[in-house]
């Protein structure tokens, strides 16, 4: 237990020390300086000694600075709160070796069960993730055949979302801005324009796709002035912070949004619904996912549910000033004017 190894004891001291039987004035004071250095309350700690128990849910995500892992985790803790688990945040990085190794690790006891959202995973991850420590949930791809529980979401669908409203508002050369194809999203996403731009009912022409080196706005810029070379009239991003990414770039080409350009992005972001020109986005459900994700671990956790629950979360486009102007052409999609 996390306060027993700050406190340098043993559990059975850090017991004695919370209930005042057999322990010197010394260690009680080690162990009480430990517990509330951790934010632990003694009635916490007493607790999780009793049922051997951190009551602490991990939630790993690749990169704890992405607005779509912000609003995953308020919800997380919106349902874990109330069942007295609290919530610890782990930054995995993109590095598919980092995240099987976390996984791997949570033999050490810090941690009651994990919610992990994997850019990237393979058959060692999942190896990894049956042999696990503790319950594990992921968010992502389906793993239903591994007895493990997943949430996902339809992106390849979102793109094609997208791709739809701009050839309804009339764009006639679209363009993809995509991030890293060996990521699950990258590799969904570009699959959902790929289809999208074959169907028979497409009718435009395709400007290209451009892959960025990862899902983040500098990233966004570079791949989008490569994009923009190619003269589309709209472009296709595969999350908020590409597509904020592609408006940027527009900008330093002296092209406005949505005027020359039209830009949609995916997920949803609170970011992308306060930035100007505010973003069309396919939303993804990210809080949604965030809920069904520790509703499933709670079952976990009390061992009343069957392995392997799969639960899926549809897109939803919401249109707003940077596809078309809203101002001019009010929209009933966008539910955040609703």
């Amino acid at each position: 237990m996390q306060v027993a190894e700050l406190a340098g004891v043993s559990l059975a001291s850090t017991s004695r020390a919370l209930h005042g039987t057999g322990a010197s004035p010394a260690m009680v004071e080690r162990v009480r300086a430990a517990a509330a250095e951790l934010g632990y309350s003694p009635q916490m700690m007493g607790r999780s000694l009793r049922m051997k128990r951190t009551f602490q849910v991990a939630f790993a995500v690749a990169d704890i600075g992405n607005p779509v892992y912000t609003e995953m985790l308020t919800a997380l803790h919106g349902v874990l709160a109330p069942h007295g688990y609290r919530v610890v945040v782990m930054s995995t990085g993109d590095s598919l070796s980092s995240t099987i190794d976390l996984v791997r690790s949570l033999d050490g006891g810090f941690v009651d069960g994990m919610i992990i959202s994997p850019l990237r995973l393979d058959d060692t991850f999942v190896s990894a993730v049956e042999k696990a420590a503790v319950p594990v949930v992921v968010i992502g791809r389906s793993l239903a055949e591994h007895g493990i529980d997943s949430v996902s979401t339809d992106s390849a669908g979102g793109i094609a979302l997208a791709v739809e409203h701009l050839v309804a508002t009339g764009r006639r050369r679209i363009g993809f801005l995509n991030g890293p194809l060996d990521t699950t999203p990258g590799e969904a996403r570009q699959r959902g324009f790929d289809a999208a731009t074959a169907s028979p009912s497409f009718g435009t022409e395709v400007a290209g796709t451009q892959v960025a080196d990862d899902f983040t706005v500098a990233a966004g810029v570079a791949a989008a002035h490569r994009l923009l070379d190619s003269a589309p009239d709209a472009v296709v991003a595969a999350n908020d912070l590409l597509a904020i990414g592609a408006i940027r770039a527009a900008g330093e080409r002296g092209l406005t949004v949505p005027g020359d350009l039209a830009v949609t992005g995916m997920d949803d972001t609170e970011l992308g619904r306060v930035f100007q020109p505010s973003l069309t986005s396919v939303s993804l459900g990210s809080g949604r996912r965030g809920r069904l994700a520790a509703e499933l671990m709670l079952g976990l956790l009390d061992d009343d549910a069957e392995r392997g629950r799969f639960l899926l979360v549809g897109p939803e486009l919401m249109v707003r000033e940077s596809s078309v102007d809203t101002r001019r052409h009010p929209t009933t999609t966008d539910k955040e004017d609703a």
